[in-house]
């Protein structure tokens, strides 16, 4: 179904729990989808696995992009989701593809060259973090665009995306690092207006 995911990469917004902060998880995603976010990946920290199904079906249901989950490759499963996003300390992207049905997307968070030697086999990486960012205490030092740079050099034709910090004046060094768009949490979510805080991120790049 998603045939180009490099497409699907331009804005990706990550939520996050303490952004969201009762407020309606799907009537967010919507608006950022009004925006021009053009993927939503599921990241819920302190949720069970049960609210995370149930959240990831509620947005498959209500967005014409695609719906990643973040660590959980049976909760994007279970839920009918695009794809998931996993990180250095989770379950491997050639062993989750093992598992995943054709055209299941794998991304992998990749912040190191020692993280791009075993990072075969995704679809897409997630690069950083660009800048230092409070919303992943474990995403180590910033590694700016420089870092961002070398880790595309070594990607060969995975496409990948900036995250850690993003802001809309950081978009066009992105693309010229040979990015292929990032991924943004409290640039978007951080505010009332998830709608106009995506379109300043689509118009920007």
């Amino acid at each position: 179904m998603w045939n180009n995911v490099a497409e699907h990469l331009r804005l990706m917004l990550v939520t996050d729990d303490a952004l969201v902060a009762g407020r309606d998880l799907v009537a967010l995603a919507v608006a950022a989808e009004r925006g021009g976010v053009t993927s939503v990946q599921l990241r819920l920290k302190r949720a069970t696995a049960r609210e995370q199904v149930r959240l990831a079906r509620a947005l498959v249901s209500a967005l014409r992009i695609p719906v990643l989950v973040n660590d959980r490759p049976d909760v994007a499963l279970a839920a009918g989701a695009a794809g998931v996003h996993v990180g250095p300390g989770d379950l491997p992207s050639h062993l989750t593809r093992r598992i995943a049905p054709p055209g299941f997307i794998i991304g992998v968070s990749v912040g190191t060259a020692d993280e791009a030697l075993v990072a075969g086999g995704a679809d897409y990486w997630g690069v950083g973090p660009w800048r230092v960012t409070g919303t992943k205490s474990d995403a180590g030092a910033a590694i700016g665009a420089g870092g961002f740079a070398r880790i595309v050099s070594l990607a060969g034709a995975t496409p990948c995306i900036a995250i850690g910090g993003i802001r809309p004046d950081d978009v066009p060094a992105v693309r010229a690092a040979g990015g292929a768009g990032v991924a943004v949490v409290s640039g978007i979510l951080g505010g009332e207006d998830v709608e106009a805080a995506a379109r300043r991120f689509s118009a920007a790049g």
